[in-house]
């Protein structure tokens, strides 16, 4: 039993709920480690939403209103942390929720669905086929869904996956704790941001943003300065960190 009084006790409940997941088929073993490389990034930035990320969740939101067919791309991962805050999000901005993973089998895309299903949200399904241009399970994606999106949310996404729907031409949108990383570098827009603190925050800007800021926040959006910023936002808490 891990008491509500514990400082960790938000982070320490999120582990056991995946670990609860992974025994379950809905998490894969490699992404409990991806979950902590995203943690030690998340402690960097005082597991706080940092200005440049809610800009950049602002922006998000306008680019999801706009879209023509916007999609969500969910994962294990994801589906396992905010799978209630996809459904709100999905209800907020119509875009289509769409399973898809890396360790690909389909009894686990699913269970993946059937959790999002009984969270609120309306899956897209259908015949999946290898459409991207990779050399691996992430080629999976259904021809209605991602592969005809304009606009696609990937949260904890991989910089293969990233990389290769940039080149089909795509808006990619991201949520990555790691400025660094190669989705980072590689999306269109990125929020460095831990996902149950974003979701929300997309979602109540799509109910908030008036059309004059959706087309100012579309227009100005620069990914290098939100990257640069949110480096300089984590080294400042840094420098501050035994002050």
């Amino acid at each position: 039993m891990i008491p509500p009084s514990h400082p960790r006790y938000r982070s320490l409940m999120k582990r056991e709920h995946l670990a609860h997941c992974a025994k379950n088929g809905i998490v894969s073993l490699e992404g409990l480690t991806a979950h902590g490389r995203g943690e030690a990034f998340d402690y960097l930035i005082g597991e706080r939403t940092m200005d440049s990320a809610l800009l950049a969740e602002r922006t998000s939101a306008a680019l999801l209103l706009s879209a023509r067919q916007p999609v969500i791309s969910v994962n294990g991962n994801t589906a396992a942390l905010a799978a209630p805050q996809i459904a709100a999000l999905q209800k907020a901005c119509g875009a289509k929720v769409e399973v898809n993973l890396f360790h690909w089998t389909p009894s686990r895309v699913l269970a993946i669905e059937d959790l999002l299903r009984n969270a609120g949200s309306q899956v897209f399904s259908g015949t999946y086929e290898q459409l991207l241009p990779l050399p691996h399970d992430r080629a999976w994606c259904r021809r209605d869904g991602m592969y005809s999106a304009d606009v696609v949310l990937v949260p904890l996404e991989d910089g293969d996956r990233c990389g290769a729907l940039a080149e089909m031409g795509k808006t990619v949108i991201a949520i990555d704790l790691n400025p660094l990383s190669r989705t980072a570098r590689t999306a269109n827009l990125t929020i460095v941001d831990e996902l149950t603190r974003a979701l929300p925050q997309i979602t109540r800007a799509c109910t908030e943003l008036t059309q004059s800021e959706r087309d100012h926040l579309i227009t100005s959006l620069d990914n290098h300065y939100l990257l640069t910023e949110a480096i300089r936002e984590m080294t400042m808490r840094l420098s501050h960190a035994l002050d």
